[in-house]
């Protein structure tokens, strides 16, 4: 199992879940994605649009001012 690293801070949806399908297709089951964005609608389609897809979000963090931490285990 390894922990894999997206920063999609600067993009707006839909592409913030476009690039977090893209690199989630990369990663091998059991693999963790832990995906920097924006609060709002970022923060809110990105976690519910990966467990739609069937991956498990294991974890939401703030990190800094408006950016979190989603980790998505594929």
């Amino acid at each position: 199992m390894a922990t894999f690293h997206l920063d999609i801070t600067k993009e707006h949806c839909p592409m913030t879940f476009v690039k977090t399908k893209i690199e989630l297709a990369k990663l091998k089951t059991g693999d963790i994605l832990e995906v920097l964005l924006s609060e709002g609608e970022p923060l809110e389609n990105v976690p519910r649009t990966s467990q739609e897809q069937g991956y498990q979000v294991t974890g939401i963090e703030q990190v800094e001012g408006s950016t979190y931490r989603v980790s998505i285990q594929k």
